[in-house]
């Protein structure tokens, strides 16, 4: 039974959140204002055990960490099974501050040899991740974007970020994005319709987002689709970057485009 507890310590200026599921009990504390934290740490419980109390840090933010939500009462401490029928891992939500960065997720898994949790960390940039019951036996994963799109052919805002999915497995964060053709589709064609209202508005900044739809289409098997698509859309003049109007509008931004993508994965 998952459960959730977020209230005020002793001092009015310190939080505590907890999450459980099984015999695992998770409890993250920080002093300090929201959003920023200080003295924050993580205690886990087994079995009514504290086998792990450590100040929270990370390679990216040293101790000064905040909790990385959008409110005050927003869950950044989960309890759940990476794995299916694996046992029940923690994972903390973390922000390293500034402007366009970064999400950070930590994972805490239990070393059966050692009897001690250990932490793997990776940085999500700008776009997050948020953890869905996608996998096999309702074992969950972490959905993000690819934040290499970023500022790669426009500005951030005109940038489109194609979905990424990675599994926590064998202790380390796995793209298993090409798993999920449905959820690939869905979001090719948010990124189409963006592209089209972009287009048919004469809005001289689209290549950004035509890029996330031809990377989601190209890991569906639609390369050639894709080419014959971005050809037409050259004659039709549509293909226009605000920033960069030489090198990343029409024909050579497909160029661009093409080498960027076999670069990330997307093309063989």
């Amino acid at each position: 039974m998952l459960s959730l507890l977020i209230g005020a310590n002793a001092s009015a200026s310190t939080r505590s959140e907890s999450a459980s599921l099984s015999n695992v009990v998770a409890t993250y504390s920080y002093a300090g204002t929201y959003p920023q934290s200080l003295d924050s740490r993580l205690e886990i419980e087994r079995s009514g055990v504290v086998v792990y109390d450590q100040p929270v840090s990370s390679k990216w933010c040293g101790t000064g960490c905040w909790p990385n939500s959008i409110s005050p009462s927003a869950r950044v401490v989960h309890v759940v099974r990476l794995r299916a029928r694996g046992l029940p891992n923690v994972v903390l939500d973390l922000y390293t501050g500034g402007a366009h960065c970064c999400a950070v997720e930590q994972v805490f898994y239990f070393d059966a040899s050692t009897k001690k949790y250990v932490k793997v960390e990776r940085d999500f940039g700008d776009p997050g991740a948020r953890l869905e019951k996608l996998g096999a036996g309702g074992s969950d994963d972490f959905v993000t974007a690819n934040d290499a799109f970023a500022y790669e052919f426009t500005d951030f805002a005109a940038s489109g970020l194609p979905i990424e999915i990675l599994k926590f497995t064998n202790h380390s964060f796995q793209n298993v994005t090409r798993s999920f053709p449905t959820l690939i589709s869905t979001d090719a064609s948010q990124w189409l319709k963006a592209y089209e209202e972009a287009s048919s508005s004469h809005y001289s900044d689209t290549v950004g987002v035509v890029a996330a739809w031809a990377a989601d289409e190209d890991l569906l098997g639609h390369s050639s689709e894709v080419t014959t698509f971005l050809m037409k859309q050259v004659k039709l003049g549509r293909l226009n970057s605000l920033l960069n109007p030489k090198a990343g509008s029409g024909e050579k931004f497909v160029l661009l485009l093409q080498k960027f993508l076999k670069q990330q994965g997307y093309l063989s």
